[in-house]
């Protein structure tokens, strides 16, 4: 009795087990996402108590800036209207430091910052040294020259006696250094202390001169708070809520975030934004493929076709123009009216005649197109390298006897790289809290539900083996083993009924006298 009294314990006891386990896992299925989620809202908004509020304020991942510049091999036969024929340098490479700055949290749930950035050089990441001599065209020459095309002949020709009388010419030879961040001009000075307002640098002339330990302008940005579906996106920019730069409301919108992070729990269908200071617009990319950046789930985000083409092949970017062949963007509106032009690296996805234009360029995807990798579940980008061009438009202009006879080019001057990958212990940290512990998670909740059909399997064969098992009733003794069967006739010398009275129970009183006389 005490064991199948064990065994019935034991079928409760395995039954509830496997009926706990099996509703906590049930449990867990739809918990657990929801506890992660919250998480990620709470953690990825932009304040103080959240945990990726350092990493936005001063960015972990080590971000570089490679430069690639032009050499022009043929400046003399350029002037004689020949082809230029030129030659990438590079890359010379920097480490890029960035720091947000003047941190200001508003009332209308955003928060607005300066983000400074400082250049170094990495010599040991280079190939070539910033003390290397390029030939690259002198912007202030042919850029001058050609914005005052249209300009008097007197004016043109006094401007043609003013480059002769400080030596400009249309080509220079100046070290990188000198060409990315700045080398100080006779004429330069000379503008600077008569037209003080007139050139928006001061002592030194650089392409680059005005990004190193300087900021990029004042963005205010929606922290997320308040209203989550407004979170890093671009409120503001140096205080206007659009540009003034282009020709349409549609090229002027300031669109997407910042450039650093963007929505968590992305799909596929999103459209990723950002509004680029240097470009001076908005970029948009589209989803090209999932994949992993070691070991994290990421979204690969590229450059449409149509980011740099004119008007004529796609009718939304109308606005950017005034445009020359497609693939390039007119810059001149934001640079001073300089005939600047924004691309892709060697014209990629360009008109064939820019390629064609130049000796020396051979545009590839694999080297030339502009990625960004994104954690789709934060909005965290995880590897990125963003790669454009820098071109001047520059021809013979009559009065201007230092432009010669220059046929209309749009002539590369660089290109860079600005790239960044999640690394070292930012990366180890990320993976164990984002991707590690939620696989964990979710493999717990199914190890629990398996375990827990285990379990109730294993009471389900229990009661049947205990059902087929046939109990005696309660309060009875052991079973009575049955007497043998006698013959009816009795055995010689015995009274008749011996036999019967043999085959009865002890307590028959007749049948104990009879047996207590023949036996």
């Amino acid at each position: 009795m005490a064991r199948k009294l064990g065994g019935r314990k034991t079928t409760v006891i395995v039954g509830l087990v496997g009926l706990l386990l099996t509703v906590l896992g049930g449990v867990m299925i739809f918990v657990v996402p929801q506890l992660i989620r919250d998480q990620i809202l709470q953690n990825v908004r932009v304040n103080p108590s959240s945990l990726s509020f350092d990493m936005w304020k001063e960015i972990p991942v080590p971000f570089y800036m490679s430069v690639y510049l032009f050499h022009v091999m043929n400046s003399d036969e350029v002037l004689n209207g020949e082809k230029p024929s030129i030659q990438e340098r590079g890359p010379y490479v920097y480490r890029e430091y960035r720091q947000k700055r003047n941190i200001t949290f508003n009332d209308n749930d955003t928060v607005s910052f300066l983000e400074y950035r400082t250049f170094v050089f990495q010599p040991e990441m280079s190939h070539g040294l910033e003390t290397d001599y390029i030939v690259m065209p002198n912007l202030l020459v042919l850029a001058s020259s050609v914005m005052m095309e249209q300009r008097p002949m007197s004016m043109k020709l006094l401007m043609s006696l003013s480059f002769s009388m400080f030596g400009q010419r249309a080509f220079m030879n100046r070290t990188v250094g000198e060409i990315l961040w700045g080398y100080r001009d006779p004429l330069i000075d000379l503008l600077n202390k008569y037209f003080p307002n007139m050139l928006p640098f001061k002592d030194k002339f650089g392409l680059f001169s005005e990004f190193n330990n300087s900021d990029s302008g004042l963005f205010t940005v929606f922290t997320g708070v308040k209203d989550f579906s407004k979170i890093h996106l671009v409120d503001k920019w140096n205080g206007k809520s659009k540009l003034n730069f282009w020709n349409s409301d549609q090229c002027n919108m300031i669109n997407g975030t910042s450039g650093q992070m963007w929505a968590p729990f992305m799909t596929p269908e999103y459209n990723l934004q950002f509004y680029s200071p240097e470009a001076c617009r908005s970029l948009s990319f589209e989803y090209e493929k999932s994949g992993d950046f070691e070991g994290i789930p990421t979204y690969r985000f590229v450059a449409p076709n149509t980011l740099f083409a004119n008007g004529s092949v796609y009718p939304p970017n109308e606005g950017f123009c005034p445009c020359l062949k497609s693939g390039i963007q007119n810059m001149s509106s934001c640079q001073l009216s300089a005939p600047l032009f924004l691309s892709h690296p060697h014209f990629y996805n360009a008109d064939p005649e820019l390629v064609e234009s130049v000796i020396g360029l051979h545009p590839n995807k694999e080297e030339h197109s502009l990625f960004l990798e994104v954690h789709p579940v934060t909005g965290i980008p995880m590897n990125c390298s963003v790669k454009l061009q820098l071109s001047l438009y520059t021809k013979a202009v009559p009065g201007i006897g230092q432009t010669g006879r220059i046929q209309p080019v749009v002539l590369p001057l660089l290109w860079f790289e600005e790239r960044g990958a999640m690394e070292g212990q930012t990366l180890k940290s990320f993976y164990n809290r984002l991707v590690l512990m939620p696989k964990l998670a979710q493999y717990f909740q199914y190890v629990l539900n398996a375990l827990g059909c285990l379990f109730i399997i294993i009471t389900l064969i229990l009661i049947i083996k205990n059902q087929r098992t046939p109990s005696a009733p309660r309060g009875a003794g052991p079973p009575i083993r049955p007497a043998p069967q006698l013959p009816d006739s009795p055995p010689p010398g015995r009274p008749p009924g011996w036999t019967a009275c043999r085959q009865q129970v002890l307590s028959d009183l007749p049948c104990l006298a009879m047996a207590a006389v023949w036996p």
